[in-house]
């Protein structure tokens, strides 16, 4: 007993949540990073801080002071290089768990891009039109923005309509959509090696995998031989989905529930607890009245 009090104390319990909080916001920081120029970079420090190490162990006094003028410089480089993440990752934390001011307003706007979504892949479907639309979801998609014709318009269904019409200088490609906004158009998506994809599916297919594979996009396709509608998240291929089948999955990835966007888990905790006093007192209540 005295053993196991020495290893359950406060100053342990502490230790054990410091470390959590760093490998949490490390995740973080790797979830922002994933898909964007910053992954090489951030190689790039780490290898320089191996270097600094190597060169500390052996003794090299000219290569540790060369890494130790690039680290102390290398702070300030990082606020500029990593601005576009910085920005990101603050607007993220803006956006979580700890504000609920414009949750509402906010799931209002993701409705009305689902329904226009739908308008066009309704109309796209039925006529055959190939189609291909990424979604930014938490991983920055800046290198494949990049690659794009900027449009930065409101998302309308007539407009997708009409950049996916063929044999327009925008319908080959795809539409990136990136805060409820059309980023670019025409934009270059990593083509998937996979051999799980089925032969009949083609480059549009393969590129929503593509995609798939290195963020976590959600990415609607549109086929241009059957009309049928693909979706693709987490390196999942969902095919032939019905209208009913790609909005509520769509409503389900976009518009988190009121209870998720209003509770976080200790307010969730602290009721469950409350319902099982309440559930002890009814028994008690019960158990008195028939005595």
């Amino acid at each position: 007993m005295e053993f196991l009090s020495n290893i359950f104390t406060w100053q342990h319990f502490i230790n054990l949540l410091d470390i959590c909080v760093v490998w949490f916001a490390i995740y973080k920081l790797m979830m922002l990073l994933r898909g964007t120029k910053a992954v090489q970079l951030f190689k790039g420090v780490i290898v320089i801080i191996i270097i600094k190490l190597i060169s500390w162990y052996l003794g090299l006094r000219t290569v540790s002071w060369i890494t130790d003028q690039i680290i102390n410089w290398g702070i300030i480089a990082c606020i500029v290089i990593f601005q576009p993440e910085i920005r990101r990752g603050l607007e993220h934390l803006g956006r979580g768990s700890l504000f609920f001011n414009n949750n509402k307003k906010q799931n209002e706007t993701q409705e009305k891009m689902i329904l226009a979504l739908d308008k066009a892949i309704q109309y796209m479907s039925k006529r055959r039109i190939g189609a291909l639309i990424t979604l930014e979801m938490n991983t920055g998609l800046e290198d494949y923005i990049e690659t794009g014709i900027p449009l930065d318009a409101d998302v309308s269904g007539e407009l997708l309509i009409n950049i996916f019409i063929p044999n327009t200088p925008l319908h080959d490609g795809a539409v990136i959509i990136k805060d409820n906004r059309i980023a670019v158009a025409a934009a270059y998506l990593p083509l998937s090696e996979s051999n799980l994809i089925p032969k009949e599916l083609g480059t549009r297919h393969r590129a929503a995998v593509g995609i798939s594979e290195v963020t976590d996009a959600l990415t609607i396709v549109v086929s241009e031989e059957t009309g049928s509608v693909t979706i693709t998240k987490n390196n999942e291929l969902i095919r032939n989905l019905t209208r009913q089948d790609y909005l509520k999955l769509l409503r389900n990835e976009l518009i988190p529930t009121e209870e998720s966007a209003k509770k976080n888990a200790f307010v969730r905790f602290l009721e469950r607890v409350k319902q099982k006093r309440q559930k002890k007192n009814s028994h008690a209540r019960k158990g008195g009245r028939k005595h």
